[in-house]
């Protein structure tokens, strides 16, 4: 049997508006079709986005949490998959909380090899996504933790998208990462005027859709920061339109909701501001904001896992004083608005070309 490849993802992409896990997940997906051939990569979805979720299915749902499947994922699919699995010489397994997949697969004696990706650690990145008054949350929490055990267990190749997160693994699961391949993106860039310099009373984006830690971010910004800097913040996310509801202190914040098109936020930023401070993996806002040469100033969690000078892309800030102080120093000292480093470091580390051949690496070796 040739190499044939069956790519198992969450959700298909049907629009434009990818974030997150779904940048990552469309790079890995248009690499594989790359190598091996459109005609040689099938796809399979766990949720049916033409379907709408009944009452019943929600339940079953939480019942088979227990089991550790998660979000959707039932006994049956995963039969489906087994099933078909020996038509492949290869699984490739998008995210490490399909864990029991390999599991099964396993267990039932695929003979191929399965690869499975960790974007995040999907424990951590759960604890720090879901409110804690939510009910069932420490349920989600332990689904997650299983699956990237299972992962670890049963996969023949993993991936992940930091040391950080290798370092993880290897500590809680016994098993390091067999590659380390970092975010990457499409690169969108086009010319621009890379003599303008920042304005005195500079434009700022956040850019991020509505979640636990962003939203712990923007208002931590707009409580602590904000009121003691000269600039013009806005918003720009997936359903950030919510926070603004449910936050008295947003009021006067412009927020842009579901853009189809983020392109034209970041060129006319002068700054990023990315003030997260929680979850695991790389921040894609960050890979997005160096390739279009942008400044940013950021938490140490922005620039987790990433090859860069946070001082030469903008800055490093953790606390309010420490935000304050270096948005003011560029109020008084504007400087280029394209960062031409940023730009640079995209190129070298974060472009899908730059990580192509460590992607394909992992299937040579499988």
């Amino acid at each position: 049997m040739g190499q044939r490849i069956l790519f198992i993802g969450f959700k298909k992409q049907t629009n434009s508006i990818l974030i997150g896990g779904g940048v990552a997940n469309k790079r890995s997906l248009t690499l594989l079709q790359k190598r091996f051939g459109h005609e040689n990569v099938d796809e399979i979805y766990i949720l049916d986005d033409t379907r709408k979720r009944s009452l019943i299915d929600l339940l079953l749902s939480i019942i088979y949490t227990l089991f550790d499947y998660h979000n959707g994922l039932t006994p049956q699919i995963v039969k489906q998959i087994v099933h078909k699995a020996n038509d492949y010489s290869h699984i490739f397994i998008c995210n490490s909380v399909m864990g029991i997949i390999a599991k099964k697969l396993k267990e039932n004696h695929y003979n191929g090899k399965i690869i499975t990706h960790y974007h995040n650690i999907e424990s951590i990145y759960y604890d720090a996504q879901m409110p804690s008054w939510l009910p069932g949350r420490q349920l989600v929490v332990r689904c997650a933790a299983n699956n990237d055990k299972y992962g670890c267990e049963y996969s023949d190749k993993i991936m992940t998208l930091s040391q950080r997160d290798s370092n993880y693994l290897q500590k809680h699961y016994g098993r390091k990462a067999d590659a380390i391949i970092s975010v990457s993106v499409e690169d969108k860039f086009q010319a621009t005027d890379k003599q303008e310099l920042t304005k005195k009373r500079p434009l700022c984006f956040f850019l991020g859709a509505y979640s636990k830690p962003n939203n712990e971010g923007v208002l931590f910004f707009v409580k602590n920061v904000l009121p003691y800097v000269d600039i013009e913040f806005k918003v720009v996310g997936r359903d950030m339109s919510r926070l603004k509801k449910e936050n008295d202190c947003m009021k006067n914040i412009e927020v842009i909701n579901n853009a189809p098109d983020l392109v034209p936020y970041f060129e006319a930023a002068d700054f990023m501001i990315l003030p997260v401070f929680s979850g695991s993996g790389m921040k894609i806002k960050t890979c997005e904001s160096l390739m279009f040469g942008k400044n940013i100033i950021g938490s140490a969690e922005s620039f987790e896992g990433y090859n860069v000078d946070p001082q030469k892309v903008g800055g490093l800030c953790n606390t309010a004083e420490e935000y304050i102080q270096c948005l003011q120093h560029y109020i008084d000292h504007p400087i280029p608005k394209f960062n031409s480093y940023s730009r640079e470091i995209f190129l070298r580390y974060y472009s899908d070309v730059s990580t192509m051949a460590a992607f394909y690496s992992v299937f040579e070796q499988a």
